[in-house]
């Protein structure tokens, strides 16, 4: 009698580990749907901050123009091109404010400051949303690559989270708006 009920317990032991990491499971699978919602909300506020300085006619006209054909790029991409589009947003927008002193001098125009402002507050956002995202990815990695639970399939047929990579490195004209 005593071997069932051990037995018995091992089982119930068992079944309770395996819930509790299927809800923990779940709960990584909602931490990172919500952190690409924040990354997806910051990086189309990036774009049309982008969009409305290249309208806003502070830049020179071949400036704007390759400003806006990136941010409307970025904005209008398909996930399977998405990191490309806004890694060449990125690449624009350190192009266009590779200089400091121009940065500067286009703060003091009027409009400038705010559209800076903004443009600088939204490149520092998509890097922590980004960072954010990846971080629940690796967690929810870490899990999924656990023997017991791939062999009882507790993430189901859920696709595996892949992180998103692109360059996000923030423009040093934007910086020295920042700081000054």
């Amino acid at each position: 009698m005593s071997v069932l009920v051990y037995a018995a317990a091992v089982v119930i032991l068992i079944g309770v580990y395996l819930s509790w990491t299927a809800n923990r499971l779940d709960r990584l699978h909602t931490r990172r749907d919500a952190a690409w919602a924040a990354l997806d909300a910051q990086l189309v506020r990036r774009a049309s901050v982008s969009l409305d300085l290249a309208a806003s006619r502070l830049l020179d006209p071949a400036a704007s123009i390759l400003l806006d054909d990136a941010a409307h790029t970025a904005r209008d991409a398909v996930a399977e091109s998405r990191d490309l589009a806004e890694t060449n947003l990125t690449r624009v927008l350190r192009d266009v404010f590779e200089d400091p002193k121009e940065s500067l001098a286009l703060k003091e125009r009027p409009g400038g400051a705010a559209l800076l402002v903004e443009l600088d507050s939204s490149c520092r956002r998509v890097q922590l949303a980004r960072h954010f995202y990846n971080d629940a990815v690796r967690v929810t990695w870490v899990l999924r690559r656990q023997r017991l639970v791939r062999w009882v399939r507790l993430a189901g047929h859920a696709p595996f989270p892949q992180t998103f990579e692109m360059d996000d490195e923030e423009p040093v004209g934007l910086r020295a708006v920042a700081a000054g």
